[in-house]
């Protein structure tokens, strides 16, 4: 069985009280993690209700079967990334859902596993996959791209300042050995970024906005999100509502565009013209979440 680490759910009661749970909903999860937001909506949807819950990693959806075993009844685990969301509740004869929640953030145990590579704080291989099962990895895209698509997958999923700097350091340490370990490549971004800039430009380590950016190319995060954002608008009942959590600019900025531009067509109202925030308190229980932002939007017709 797997080591259990609790990821804390963001925004919880906030996402709770949003979607107005009621017995008998069905409600999806697009973004299963370690069942956090799940148990909470498990309490208030049964007896009646039902979830289906979806992930990439396989290793979240057992956790999930055994953290939220006590409701099996209730529950489908579906291996399946969220771009399959209409395939998933098709197969699960579903046409219409009461509401759906996207936590678009790494869970805890993804990060605290030095072999999925997530982490610079952590030792491992440059992985980065959410689903194992995929082909290209971190390894794949950091010792075969060339310099200049290094530089823009950097800037464009990343908003690296030095995104060139860090390229050019990138092929250069590659001409010796390949890059193969998360501190290998944490490493050479440390020094590819001047000195002086290292504490009075970044807040959070150097390391950060280029993992990040790894990370979305490797799963392809953000160039599905908007589709996926309006596939779940569409299975919505009336009066049924979308939370999504994001934790980067990039993130929100998509989702702030797609509810507005289904806004425009009579499709839903939104529910949080600005995006929600964690509260200080949440801050302080729970740093990760200190850059999250969760935005709601109501389908109307």
């Amino acid at each position: 069985m797997l080591e259990t680490v609790w990821h804390v759910p963001v925004m919880l009661q906030e996402v709770i009280d949003y979607l107005r749970l009621e017995p008998g909903q069905t409600i999806v999860d697009a973004t299963l993690g370690c069942g956090g937001h799940s148990l909470e909506i498990l309490k208030r949807i049964t007896p009646g209700g039902r979830l289906i819950g979806l992930d990439r990693d396989e290793d979240s959806l057992a956790i999930c079967k055994e953290r939220l075993s006590e409701f099996k009844e209730s529950c489908e685990f579906v291996h399946a990334n969220f771009s399959d969301l209409d395939q998933v509740l098709e197969k699960q004869g579903i046409d219409k859902i009461d509401g759906i929640v996207f936590d678009l953030g790494i869970s805890t145990h993804q990060l605290k596993d030095a072999q999925r590579g997530f982490s610079f704080q952590e030792e491992g291989p440059l992985d980065m996959r959410l689903d194992k099962s995929s082909y290209i990895s971190a390894y794949d895209l950091v010792n075969n791209l060339n310099e200049n698509e290094i530089s823009h997958m950097l800037w464009n999923f990343g908003q690296e300042r030095w995104h060139n700097r860090i390229a050019r350091y990138i092929i250069e340490e590659r001409r010796n050995q390949p890059i193969a370990t998360t501190a290998q490549l944490a490493t050479l971004v440390m020094r590819a970024i001047p000195f002086k800039y290292r504490k009075s430009y970044y807040r959070i380590h150097p390391a950060t906005r280029t993992f990040q950016a790894i990370r979305i190319a490797v799963n392809r995060e953000l160039e599905i999100l908007e589709s996926v954002v309006k596939k779940a608008v569409a299975v919505l009942n009336e009066q049924a509502r979308i939370c999504v959590i994001s934790f980067h600019s990039l993130e929100d900025r998509i989702i702030k565009h797609t509810f507005r531009a289904l806004k425009a067509e009579g499709m839903v109202d939104i529910i949080t013209p600005k995006p929600l925030t964690p509260t200080v308190s949440e801050i302080e229980r729970n740093p990760p979440s200190r850059s999250s932002k969760l935005r709601v939007a109501q389908r109307i017709s």
